[in-house]
């Protein structure tokens, strides 16, 4: 039965174990008619009704779940997402003023493509005066390439960011890659958000924010602040659960339920202006 999947999934695999079995118990009274949108909004419902986890959800896919589980599967789909949507970065320009603007999204992808798309997008703003990190639209994204874009603006030595704490105690460290080239490790940086910014994007806000390296101009964000794995119900539908914690290594914790809180709040729409006559 598909709702008590669910719950077992919830239980064997939600980061807060002691909020788990509440969660699951919220499924009990539900009801559902088939696997399309309506039955994915009824389960995120109720899987949110406890804690408010908005990476807690069940997602429905008209053409389909994505790949989760064959690598190889998953290196095509993100490769194919990346032709369609771009590599994590949209637009690069340079602005009046010497100026840089960079937009992040709608996802970042994982390294592969990430990393060579950020090396051509620093490269193309080396010399500016003051840089912008658009994350207004940017979604989410994976950790690792999320690493990779605060390396470009790190100095030489190595940075800890945070930490992925698992519900069993194990620890994945966000460390910067000072490898990487360009580094732009001077350039004042501006970063925009809006309500809709989230996940990865909220990371690299909060990332950068915490380390003085940036000043953010926008929106408070989504607030979701826990990594999620994937797993399939139906052909159709899948369930998000979120797995670990981010602990920034400068803050001690994170963004879940809060959002990244701009140093300069404004409407989205008037972020790149407002960010400009700064």
């Amino acid at each position: 039965m598909l709702i008590t999947r669910i719950q077992d999934l919830v239980r064997s695999h939600y980061v807060f174990p002691d909020v788990a079995d509440r969660i699951a118990a919220t499924l009990a009274d539900v009801t559902l008619d088939g696997d399309g949108p309506e039955a994915a909004a009824t389960l995120t419902a109720a899987l949110q009704s406890v804690n408010g986890d908005l990476h807690l959800r069940v997602r429905h896919y008209p053409e389909g779940v994505p790949p989760e589980a064959d690598e190889e599967a998953i290196r095509a789909h993100f490769a194919a997402v990346s032709r369609v949507d771009g590599p994590g970065i949209t637009e690069v320009r340079r602005l009046e003023g010497n100026v840089g603007l960079m937009t992040i999204g709608p996802v970042i992808p994982p390294p592969e493509h990430a990393g060579p798309a950020a090396a051509a997008a620093y490269l193309l703003l080396e010399g500016v005066d003051r840089l912008i990190l658009d994350l207004r639209g940017c979604l989410g994204g994976v950790p690792e390439s999320v690493a990779l874009l605060v390396s470009h603006l790190m100095g030489a030595d190595p940075v800890h960011l945070q930490d992925l704490v698992h519900r069993d105690g194990t620890t994945e460290s966000s460390i910067t890659t000072p490898e990487v080239s360009p580094r732009l490790p001077d350039v004042p940086v501006v970063v925009l958000t809006s309500a809709c910014t989230f996940s990865g994007g909220e990371e690299l806000a909060y990332d950068l924010q915490s380390l003085g390296r940036a000043v953010v101009v926008g929106e408070t964000t989504g607030g979701g602040a826990h990594p999620r794995e994937a797993f399939d119900l139906t052909e159709h539908l899948q369930l998000h659960v979120p797995v670990a914690r981010s602990v920034n290594a400068v803050t001690g914790t994170n963004w879940e339920g809060v959002g990244v809180v701009p140093d300069r709040p404004c409407p989205s729409e008037d972020a790149l202006e407002a960010a400009l006559v700064l």
